[in-house]
């Protein structure tokens, strides 16, 4: 394992996240206590330091869960965790970004981690209706506290992360390190703004899903197995979701397993190393259910894949650029922007 700088900070983590998610089995497809301890110490065996969960996570078993794992070493893990989202329905406070939920949630999850910090403290999801400046000066005051270490944010729009690092740095605040964000080959429309966004004000960028539930494993290729009936994606509730650019996405994961079987390796690790050749500052989280799982995943440092295999990946996962990128790649745009010599200014 190697390591990388957070975003624009010092604080140094493993180039591959363990996510806990599937950390307890309150949702009724999670990993029990004794299959979570088993990857949690092969994750640390391997090097890894960087373990992400949120408050809601198996309804806070995951949090606990870790609490348990990490007594007697807390400080040499890189521990990351959420609020935003609530199990508590009818509460119109119990959830979102409003200093109340994320004041409440923040001691909620000190307390189930059994650790009086928070290394990175994710805003989970943007709510949109918290103002920015309510949020920002929520995570000033738990930095100042010492409760919180480093920040970050999930799942929101590039203009909204932008205006907050741009406010924070303005008015001397704690500004948001990390990125995380679904991205894979199957999900690439964060292409159009996010990455650029986040290569722009140095943000590191976490991939969630990065084998998007399992597709790019090659586990829905064929339905009537008892892999893929078992998957997020057997149920028949959820095959609704699989069904939208199915064709898109069979083609997509059917290229995945014919690049892996030429290299000689699992599909799972060849959408891994897809990411880190894609750009080598992100850092994918993995979350699995089985010690294999995750031993297969980790294995994914190790794969090459060569510029044809890369260009093919590419290819048939490939998205078609919107406004305003759309319009930058038409021929007049740089003949008049730049009076015809774009091809002779440096960059």
């Amino acid at each position: 394992m190697r390591y990388k700088l957070l975003g624009k900070s010092g604080l140094r983590v493993s180039e591959i996240c363990l996510g806990a998610m599937t950390f307890g089995e309150d949702w009724g497809w999670g990993a029990s206590g004794k299959e979570s301890r088993a990857m949690y110490d092969v994750f640390r065996e391997a090097g890894g330091n960087f373990i992400d969960t949120a408050n809601i996570y198996t309804n806070g078993s995951s949090e606990a869960l870790l609490g348990d794992f990490m007594y007697g070493h807390r400080d040499s893990i890189v521990l990351a965790t959420k609020f935003s989202n609530s199990i508590v329905m009818g509460d119109p406070n119990a959830g979102g970004n409003n200093r109340k939920a994320m004041m409440r949630e923040v001691e909620a999850s000190l307390k189930r981690l059994k650790t009086d910090y928070i290394d990175l403290y994710w805003q989970h999801i943007w709510d949109q209706l918290t103002p920015v400046e309510e949020v920002l000066r929520g995570f000033e005051d738990l930095v100042k506290s010492g409760k919180v270490l480093y920040i970050g944010i999930s799942d929101a729009p590039a203009w909204y992360v932008a205006r907050a690092n741009t406010l924070a740095e303005l008015r001397g605040w704690t500004q948001f390190v990390g990125l995380q964000i679904e991205y894979s080959l199957i999900e690439r429309t964060p292409e159009h703004e996010l990455l650029p966004m986040a290569r722009e004000l140095g943000i590191t960028v976490t991939p969630w899903s990065p084998l998007a539930g399992g597709i790019l494993a090659g586990k829905y290729l064929d339905m009537e197995t008892d892999e893929a009936k078992a998957g997020r994606y057997g149920s028949e509730q959820m095959q609704g979701a699989l069904a939208a650019e199915r064709d898109r996405k069979t083609r997509i994961a059917q290229e995945v397993v014919r690049v892996a079987a030429e290299i000689g390796v699992s599909a799972s690790q060849v959408a891994l190393a897809w990411i880190r050749h894609r750009d080598p500052t992100m850092i994918p989280i993995i979350g699995t259910r089985k010690l294999s799982q995750l031993n297969d995943n980790l294995a994914s440092l190790d794969v090459r894949l060569s510029p044809d295999q890369m260009l093919r990946l590419n290819e048939i996962s490939r998205i078609e650029p919107i406004f305003p990128g759309s319009f930058f790649q038409k021929e007049f745009v740089p003949k008049y922007v730049y009076g015809d010599l774009r091809d002779k200014i440096d960059v």
